[in-house]
């Protein structure tokens, strides 16, 4: 009799662990649930908030967009009963869920209280008890609005704007997909240097209320400099992924004048990349309708304060040739120098390029490195490409690259030394023609003589006054003056070669 009891009470007990177990898998255990979750919120009291589709001028409603975003990410809209299925708007093989309003609830969990959401007629339904709306609601909507943010950044499509022609039908900017495959980590900087970077734009993108703290603008720029084909438009490329952020590429040569250019920057959109390239080679040869001061005020005047979360990028091949009011702080916050390739460059390329970490003609390419060689990446990079089916033969034509390269290098410098030399001679010539003495000439002509006449070579000073040029009289040698040097000359010349003439005969006679 006991053994029976015990036997029925542990088939209970098994049934009461066993039974809910079962039911949750199958459709009687999730409406079972369901009811006992309405009928457990039946004894609460409830807030409800409803959020339109559209405003009372029928535009579409941001916090509906951002609240239908946040919901398809939920874990219970797949859970839901109907859900219906697209196709990624960049990948097409891509499937996306997208809930059904059709009468749905849909619950949600925040700080541990549960939120209800329905949808009705062109509106959404929030539903949360009444005694936790102080303790969450401020803060749920915020937490919705964050987690949309970084569902439509990650989402989203980066776009390559190009200024135009102005064309009030089209607009000034003209945009394309960008779907360039660089990032900052195929980039041939020194690893260091590109966490450094990757630390400096995601501590940008969480600095906003730190920059309003200190009443600045939030935004950022960066200023890239180094040879032709080292890889600074690469980086760029590369930034705007890593930021998922539009590029806004100014041609500052279609840009007519200083207030097109303010135009050009109040229709770029926030959370844009502001791309400027070759900027030393527009102010030295200024080849547009835009001056320094018109580039300064782009770059950090009051014009710059009409939108916020900016990055700017500028490029230069010669720091050196740019005016210091540009590179001041505040103008520009970040400098990354891109050098030509050395050796640990270069074997990040052959690692990339040709999947080579160790080869035994490493020490022979370091050694041309340590000779002085030097080339681009892109240079070397593109010899790797094209001589990607033999590793073997793509280093022995990188080294012979290298070593034509030291070669030209060699010869440069030569032919710029006697190059040198003959302005050096010839200034002399030239000073001693206008009577200037011997003695300020001195190191190569660089006392006593103005910069234009050593340079231009010229046997006539040039003083520029109110824009006109004249020139000095006083400094021309007159009809005289030559005529007399030429007879001194002359007379020179007959007496070495009388005193030639007689030296031949007495050694003929001895």
């Amino acid at each position: 009799m006991i053994f029976t009891a015990l036997v029925v009470f542990g088939m209970v007990i098994i049934g009461f662990w066993l039974i809910p177990r079962v039911l949750s898998r199958t459709e009687v255990g999730h409406v079972l649930r369901n009811k006992w979750r309405d009928l457990e919120e039946c004894f609460h009291r409830h807030q409800i908030y409803k959020i339109p589709r559209f405003n009372q001028q029928m535009q579409e409603n941001q916090v509906y967009r951002k609240v239908l975003t946040y919901l398809n990410s939920l874990p219970s809209a797949e859970d839901s009963d109907f859900v219906n299925l697209f196709s990624g708007d960049n990948k097409p093989n891509e499937i996306n869920l997208a809930i059904d309003s059709a009468n749905q609830v849909f619950s949600d969990t925040y700080l541990g209280s549960r939120i209800f959401w329905k949808f009705e007629k062109d509106c959404l339904v929030l539903k949360m008890r009444r005694k936790e709306k102080r303790r969450i609601l401020s803060s749920y909507l915020q937490h919705v609005h964050n987690v949309t943010d970084e569902i439509e950044q990650k989402t989203k499509e980066i776009r390559l704007y190009i200024n135009a022609v102005n064309e009030p039908e089209n607009g000034r900017w003209i945009s394309v997909p960008f779907s360039h495959p660089a990032t900052i980590d195929t980039s041939v900087l020194d690893s260091d240097l590109k966490n450094k970077m990757k630390s400096d734009l995601e501590s940008f993108l969480k600095s906003e209320q730190y920059y309003h703290r200190l009443g600045r603008v939030w935004k950022r720029s960066y200023l890239l400099y180094g040879p032709s084909g080292t890889g600074k438009s690469s980086f760029i490329a590369g930034m705007a992924k890593f930021l998922r952020y539009d590029i806004y590429d100014v041609d500052l040569s279609k840009v007519t004048n200083d207030s097109d250019l303010k135009l050009l920057l109040l229709q770029t959109t926030r959370r844009s990349m502001i791309v400027v390239e070759d900027l030393d080679r527009y102010l030295v040869e200024k080849s547009t309708a835009v001056n320094l001061s018109g580039i300064l005020n782009f770059m950090d005047g009051i014009i710059s304060s009409c939108g916020e979360e900016r990055v700017m990028v500028f490029t230069v091949s010669n720091k050196d040739q740019v005016d210091p009011t540009v590179m001041r702080p505040g103008r520009i916050d970040v400098h990354v120098q891109f050098p030509l390739c050395d050796f640990p460059a270069f074997k990040t390329l052959a690692n990339t390029h040709l999947g080579l970490k160790e080869h035994k003609l490493f020490p022979q390419v370091e050694e041309v490195f340590q000779a002085g060689a030097s080339l681009s990446p892109a240079e070397i990079g593109e010899i790797m490409i094209f001589n990607r089916g033999s590793p073997n033969r793509a280093l022995k034509n990188v080294i012979s690259a290298l070593k034509s390269n030291t070669d030209t290098k060699v010869v440069t410098v030569t032919q710029n030394k006697k190059e040198e030399s003959f302005r050096l001679t010839h200034s002399v010539s030239v000073g001693g023609a206008l009577g200037v003495p011997s003695g300020l000439l001195d190191h190569g002509g660089s006392v006593g003589l103005p910069p234009r006449l050593m340079y231009s070579g010229s046997a006539r000073t040039v003083e520029e006054s109110h824009g006109s040029r004249s020139f000095r009289r006083d400094s021309i040698p007159t009809i005289k003056e030559f005529k007399k040097l030429y007879g001194l000359l002359k007379t020179k010349n007959n007496k070495e070669f009388i005193d030639k003439e007689n030296s031949r005969h007495e050694v003929s006679v001895f």
